[in-house]
């Protein structure tokens, strides 16, 4: 599962069970798919982190 705590301290979002995650090579960039759905994570310098919305089917 992934865990997604926003900076507010008040929300966080957890999604279903993790199936698989691709990262590319020569990025810090990972795909992460669930059960139901496809995310995009990058990984930037600074110690935060961006995640996009779900990626439709």
């Amino acid at each position: 599962m992934v865990v997604i705590e926003f900076p507010d301290g008040l929300h966080e979002y957890v999604t279903t069970p993790v199936k698989r995650v691709l990262k590319l090579c020569d990025r810090d960039i990972y795909y992460i798919q669930t059960a139901n759905s496809r995310y995009r994570l990058e990984v930037r310098s600074g110690g935060s982190m961006v995640v996009e919305a779900p990626v439709a089917k």
